[in-house]
């Protein structure tokens, strides 16, 4: 019995039949899939999209099962065309499977600091014990302006990262979060929980929004994930902290 897809289909309010008239299968079929069967590639991608969730979170096991029998080939787990395709269940499953360390790298990442729940949601993972750890451009240096120009929207931005520092306030004073301002050349946003990240390549004369996603599983040292979690770390180290809120 496939009990996280099962809980999926209640959390997204579906039934066997809502599923089965998508995807165009029998229901039989969508049973199957509940009882433990794995559908076919194109019917999981389906699936997932549906139900609003990351597919390696319904099949989880299975996906630990290919890491250990083939080391290396499950680093890359899902891709989005835009960011703004992600699904908002991803988002929501990448920070609250996180149990000890959660990481936010960006510019502004104004999307994630106006998403209440998302919020709400990194702060109870704090009291928890995660450490969370968000990393913001200084709206006040030359490449937080030059990435504003880069995508057409110029003082815009360093604006965007004032909005998303007030938002964070709720979020300050919380035991386990710390934010700082970087003045670094960001190549790519970075969001983690744990071993997972989701890489948000930057493009020229692109918003973030509308550039590629990748999904990325740290598997092993040296693998595609150490590269950025390694850049996350010396990003993080000359960056400066934001006071706490009292």
């Amino acid at each position: 019995m496939n009990e996280i897809l099962r809980r999926a289909f209640a959390e997204a309010g579906v039934t066997e039949q809502d599923v089965a008239t998508h995807l165009g299968v029998d229901t039989k079929t969508v049973q199957r899939w509940l009882e433990g069967r794995r559908p076919y590639p194109r019917h999981r991608n389906g699936l997932a999209n549906l139900l609003g969730i990351d597919q390696t979170r319904i099949w989880r096991a299975e996906a630990r099962v290919l890491r250990v029998s083939h080391p290396g080939e499950a680093e890359l787990e899902a891709s989005y065309a835009h960011r703004w395709a992600v699904p908002r269940g991803v988002w929501d499953w990448l920070f609250s499977q996180a149990e000890e360390e959660i990481g936010v790298l960006v510019y502004s990442g104004l999307f994630l600091a106006e998403d209440v729940g998302l919020l709400r949601l990194l702060g109870e993972k704090a009291r928890a014990g995660v450490c969370v750890r968000i990393l913001l451009g200084d709206p006040d240096s030359p490449d937080v302006a030059k990435r504003g120009v880069d995508e057409g929207v110029d003082d815009a931005m360093a604006a965007r990262v004032r909005n998303a520092l007030v938002l964070y306030q709720v979020l300050r004073g919380v035991e386990g979060v710390e934010i700082r301002l970087h003045e670094s050349i960001l190549y790519a946003s970075l969001y983690r929980g744990d071993d997972d990240l989701l890489v948000n390549p930057h493009v020229y004369g692109i918003a973030a929004s509308h550039a590629p996603v990748l999904h990325v599983r740290h598997v092993t040292d040296g693998d595609m994930a150490s590269t950025y979690l390694a850049s996350f770390e010396r990003v993080w180290s000359s960056a400066k902290p934001v006071k706490r809120s009292t």
